[in-house]
């Protein structure tokens, strides 16, 4: 039952990442990755709250691996995080690349935080 809550949570997911992605970045005329950006803080704070949630009132282990494992592990990215930072390095916009470096951790630590200290105060 595990794999298969994971999977399911996969298959929505990524392609829900795809999609956000794809429309943040067309309203954007910037180099910065403000897609992947949001994903991953948004993501951050979803994946704070399902756990604030899990050791403040149960939230079944079912729905961790669904909702967090599953969706949140498609939906956000590690691997287009480095990626698109290196590719900003390469292309000289060592400004953008910084804060997408430091930005995405420093906003990243803070949403999850923020998430798990909501869902442990409701």
């Amino acid at each position: 039952m595990a794999v298969l809550m994971v999977f399911l949570g996969g298959v929505l997911g990524a392609p829900l990442r795809y999609l956000i992605d794809k429309t943040v970045q067309s309203r954007h005329d910037s180099v910065f990755p403000w897609g992947t950006f949001l994903i991953n803080v948004s993501g951050a704070f979803v994946l704070g709250a399902l756990t604030g949630a899990t050791h403040a009132h149960g939230l079944p282990s079912d729905a961790m691996l669904l909702l967090g494992t599953g969706i949140c592990g498609a939906l956000t990215t590690f691997s287009t995080f480095t990626f698109e930072t290196v590719r900003l390095l390469e292309d000289g916009s060592l400004a953008e690349a910084g804060l997408n470096a430091v930005g995405s951790l420093a906003v990243g630590l803070s949403a999850a935080a923020a998430g798990y200290a909501l869902l442990t105060w409701l």
